[in-house]
């Protein structure tokens, strides 16, 4: 993660990744409730690729301090001590540092800890991550799956990104939208039919799997979208046109320049809109969050109790998880892997997940 190697990247050289079977195992910090564990599967995420491609926000490098990272936060493993399968929140708070609480950690919010520069799974090679054969984690991080399929229970990370978008919503409405279909944006529609069973949802972007996960109906993403929705009012200098009667939340699991702006121009006045997951600097016109009283939330980890919520979820088979992870490699096929997940649905791919040690047998 040297400033060299980043720019490298970022001019179009060669990942700032590299395949090591040198690397020293990580050691268990002092102090109790430590353990080791053996991945099963790890997905690779929007933020894994990012740092891959040298993409990540320079703003962010403030809180990833490491000089070196072994990638891999959305991890099912093994405890390597008992044998038992779990999944892994990668947010370290206080609690498991031994710190005195910080503010946010006495408000019941680890997962906006105020000493994020600490190590995290995925993010420092001193845990290391569930890219690599070996990581440590803390006994409280850790989420049992019991016989969860490893292609479910894999998914217990991002699902709980999504269910914590979703909540951040105090529902005033019927209307809501999704911008991404991707896992994020998969999981999150999913989601809001399990607490909302009568909402009407509409997922925004290519691919047919949205209807499976809960969406009402699904539309093709750009400025025309707007105008499915009823009337509209139509700028004298710009292109998209806003909705009249506007929906009540938009998630934009993109947040991209371009879905940002489809995502104000669809609320009504006084609607929110929720950026998930996702960072970056980007030129927006922010005139209608002051015209229209608009509450832009962010949202990015979640926190124990979320968690362990969508384990239960994921456990029981009528939650639409099945098909998510749709490709499977082994660690040394790691570029192809990275490939894959960086062309997403141009390739057929919504999670991508990597195996590093394949004498773990999976559960299916």
């Amino acid at each position: 993660m040297s400033v060299p190697r980043y720019l490298l990247t970022a001019a179009g050289r060669p990942s700032l990744l590299t395949l090591r079977d040198d690397a020293p195992e990580p050691a268990l910090p002092a102090g109790p409730g430590w353990v080791v564990l053996r991945p099963e599967l790890s997905g690779i995420c929007g933020s894994d690729v990012a740092v891959a491609r040298a993409k990540s926000s320079l703003v962010l490098s403030a809180f990833y301090t490491a000089r070196r990272q072994i990638l891999g936060h959305e991890t099912v493993a093994v405890v390597e001590s008992t044998g038992e399968r779990v999944a892994l929140d990668p947010v370290l708070s206080c609690t498991q540092r031994g710190f005195t609480l910080c503010r946010s950690c006495r408000e019941g919010r680890p997962n906006v800890c105020e000493r994020q520069t600490s190590p995290a799974q995925g993010f420092d090679a001193a845990l290391g991550g569930g890219w690599g054969e070996r990581l440590v984690a803390h006994e409280s991080q850790l989420h049992p799956v019991g016989v969860v399929g490893s292609r479910r229970a894999v998914l217990a990370e991002p699902a709980s990104i999504a269910l914590h978008a979703a909540l951040r919503w105090e529902r005033r409405g019927d209307r809501a939208v999704v911008i991404g279909p991707g896992t994020i944006g998969l999981l999150l529609t999913a989601a809001l039919r399990r607490l909302h069973p009568d909402l009407d949802i509409t997922v925004i972007g290519p691919g047919s799997r949205a209807g499976a996960m809960g969406a009402t109906r699904t539309l093709p993403s750009g400025p025309q979208a707007v105008e499915a929705f009823g009337a509209v009012l139509r700028p004298r200098m710009t292109r998209t046109p806003i909705l009249v009667d506007g929906v009540d939340v938009v998630f934009d699991c993109v947040a991209s320049p371009q879905t940002v702006d489809l995502g104000l121009h669809l609320l009504r006045p006084a609607g929110m809109l929720v950026l998930i997951g996702s960072a970056g600097k980007q030129k927006v016109d922010w005139s209608l969050v002051w015209n229209r009283q608009l509450t832009v939330q962010g949202t990015v980890n979640s926190a124990p109790p979320v968690m362990a919520r969508v384990v239960e979820w994921l456990g029981d088979p009528s939650f639409p998880a099945d098909g998510l992870v749709t490709h499977v490699h082994e660690l040394d096929d790691w570029e192809a892997a990275l490939a894959t997940a960086t062309a997403g649905a141009r390739a057929g791919a919504v999670k991508v997940a990597l195996r590093p040690d394949p004498s773990i047998p999976l559960v299916m």
